[in-house]
């Protein structure tokens, strides 16, 4: 059985529902493991959630990356362990070093929280091989800080090494501006490492995975990760 970790920072708020779909609604090995902590053991997968670690002072992520438990999230991702951070978790990773780019403050200055459509960009990882069924997901979003960023010379290397895993797009799959609710540069919802072991994306597939909530899509995400293992 696949054996799960989710990380608790102080001001997570989605850790229970990581926890949820993991452990009640797939039935994986699944435990919270505290920020406090300096390793946990042989996991197959490490979730950092979505919330507001450390209440973003100074800015989303960039203290709950020095948190104990991220030298051995790092040590974990090295070995080839997956880890998934979703929304606040894609923040801490990419404060971490552990994926590339930024993430700054919505082009708004508005807190965005709605559904929308994400385009996968890249079927063959642990994390999106079911998706090939479903090539456009509808997933919610809730962030403030969601608006990636690279330099041109970084995304071309992503686009040419397979790292851009999601974008925002219509039902339809086209992605342009008129759909990107924050501004991330390309229309990036989610982006992996070079080894495509470590996954970060904006939407919550937490939030979509539940057979008693109407849309689903997010669960694709994690029956990938279940049949990966």
């Amino acid at each position: 059985m696949m054996k799960c970790g989710v990380v608790v920072f102080p001001g997570s708020n989605c850790d229970h529902d990581c926890y949820h779909i993991l452990k009640h609604v797939f039935g994986l090995d699944a435990r919270f493991l505290w920020h406090k902590e300096s390793g946990f053991g042989d996991l197959d997968l490490v979730v950092l959630p979505g919330g507001f670690s450390y209440g973003d002072y100074l800015r989303a992520g960039a203290i709950a990356r020095f948190s104990p438990i991220m030298k051995s999230v790092a040590e974990f991702a090295d070995r080839g362990g997956k880890v998934l951070g979703i929304c606040n978790g894609f923040q801490v990773l990419v404060e971490a070093g552990l994926l590339p780019g930024a993430l700054m403050r919505n082009q708004s200055q508005k807190f965005i929280c709605k559904p929308v459509h994400l385009k996968t960009e890249n079927f063959d990882t642990a994390f999106t091989r079911e998706c090939e069924s479903r090539p456009i997901l509808k997933i919610p979003i809730a962030h403030h800080d969601g608006n990636y960023f690279a330099p041109p010379d970084d995304i071309q290397r992503m686009e040419d090494n397979g790292q851009i895993a999601f974008r925002y797009c219509d039902q339809d799959g086209v992605a342009s501006e008129d759909v990107n609710p924050n501004g991330s540069t390309g229309n990036i919802a989610g982006v992996f490492n070079e080894t495509k072991n470590v996954l970060g994306l904006m939407p919550h597939p937490e939030r979509a995975a539940d057979p008693a909530w109407p849309d689903l899509d997010g669960r694709l995400i994690f029956q990938s990760l279940i049949s990966a293992s």
